[in-house]
């Protein structure tokens, strides 16, 4: 089940970091909602960004949140880019056993602002020989 949320009232205080050494910036909850188990939600934030051209935001889970409660966000990470200027919400889903409250204000997940380097890609009969070819998902904890 998917829900979007209704609005909302007064602006919530900007995401700031928790600690100094902290990477992420605290996105909150700009409603309050109760996620039953297995259900997820696009929850706002009330905050809307213009990123500078080669920058994104990256939206990522909050790891006490998934440890204690089960919630976590899906798409993860989200992707703001530097063009969008819409509201930042985050999908969050409850993979726990038990309902979970979440006030307005409540902070739900983490906003990294990284630098994206751009590729330009070309097609290629071959590609250079490595040592682990095209081995993936998992294979080099195989015996």
């Amino acid at each position: 089940m998917l829900r979007v949320l209704p609005p909302r009232g007064d602006p919530l205080p900007l995401p700031s970091y928790a600690t100094a050494g902290a990477a992420g910036m605290d996105l909150r909850a700009d409603v309050a909602l109760t996620l039953a188990p297995g259900e997820r939600a696009l929850v706002p934030t009330g905050l809307v960004l213009a990123l500078p051209e080669g920058y994104e935001g990256q939206v990522r889970p909050r790891s006490g949140l998934a440890l204690r409660e089960g919630v976590t966000c899906l798409n993860s990470p989200g992707t703001i880019d530097s063009d969008f200027r819409g509201e930042c919400c985050v999908i969050l889903a409850n993979l726990g056993e038990k309902p979970v409250s979440l006030a307005r204000g409540d902070r739900i997940a983490q906003l990294i602002i990284a630098k994206v380097e751009r590729a330009q890609l070309s097609e290629a009969a071959s590609l250079p020989e490595t040592p682990r070819g095209p081995g993936g998902f998992g294979h080099t904890g195989r015996s």
